[in-house]
């Protein structure tokens, strides 16, 4: 399977972004899917996830309210809006597929064993 990821770029604080994660090789249908972003000298953490249905979805706290995972799995993408950013939203983005379908929605990077190459978003203040 292949995740690519996409939309990243340059963006002023306060501005938007759309990411998307294009799945291929496999089916995304029944699995849960996230997205991780690690920034420099950081840890990779995680950002948000989205059930495998798309009834579900949860956040880190500091993103909640400005951005949205949502799925398509007839175009097999997943997206990552995100509004109002800040400087601190710096970070390579990472989309990932869970391990087993119609799992638990885990926010736990071991969850997740395809991860796509990683997108930077880089907001500027």
């Amino acid at each position: 399977v292949q995740l690519q990821a996409s939309g990243g770029g340059l963006v002023q604080a306060g501005g938007s972004l759309r990411l998307s994660c294009a799945v291929s090789g496999r089916t995304l249908a029944g699995y849960n899917m996230a997205w991780f972003r690690q920034a420099p000298g950081k840890e990779r953490e995680f950002a948000a996830a989205i059930y495998w249905n798309g009834e579900l979805t949860t956040y880190m706290d500091s993103v909640k309210g400005r951005f949205t995972i949502s799925r398509d799995n007839g175009k097999s993408t997943v997206y990552l809006q995100m509004n109002s950013l800040k400087p601190e939203d710096t970070a390579v983005y990472y989309c990932a597929r869970d391990k087993d379908r119609f799992s638990t929605l885990y926010s736990r990077p071991t969850s997740y064993d395809d991860w796509g190459q990683g997108t930077l978003v880089t907001v500027s203040s």
